[in-house]
């Protein structure tokens, strides 16, 4: 039997494979890793600054006025059984006909008067760690009075 004439692979090439293998994913994972969580930030930065605030000024123009804190973002889908009274609710106000949560499945801190707006509401996600803290996205400093 002769050898050298099967085609197959020898221990050496295999290994090397192995190891070219390794140090593309060695160069390609680190840059991976930390994607998620900036996705999560990116989502909840569109809902703060866009999503939310659309069917908020949707709900302000039927009714003259933004939802109490204690109403909260729920009128956005429910018409609020609470004071001031919602006469001429016509939502709900979002697609998806529930309470929307931050992308770590916490639900967004809404406040109307807001303290860092006093004009209309403040509206934040507390982040990851679901504690005020430096992660956390908000809409102080965003323009949200587009009247």
């Amino acid at each position: 039997m002769n050898f050298k004439t099967k085609n197959a692979f020898t221990l050496i090439e295999i290994m090397l494979v192995v190891v070219i293998i390794g140090i593309l994913a060695a160069m390609i994972v680190p840059n991976i890793a930390g994607r998620g969580e900036q996705a999560r930030k990116s989502t909840a930065r569109t809902d703060i600054e866009a999503n939310l605030p659309s069917a908020l000024d949707l709900y302000e123009m039927d009714n003259g006025r933004f939802p109490t804190t204690e109403q909260g973002l729920k009128a956005l889908i429910q018409k609020p059984s609470t004071t001031p009274e919602a006469t001429n609710w016509s939502g709900p106000y979002l697609k998806k006909k529930k309470m929307p949560l931050d992308p770590w499945g916490h639900e967004y801190i809404y406040s109307s008067p807001g303290a860092h707006n006093t004009d209309d509401y403040d509206l934040s996600s507390y982040g990851q760690d679901g504690i005020e803290s430096k992660d956390d996205v908000t809409n102080w400093g965003i323009d949200t009075s587009k009247k």
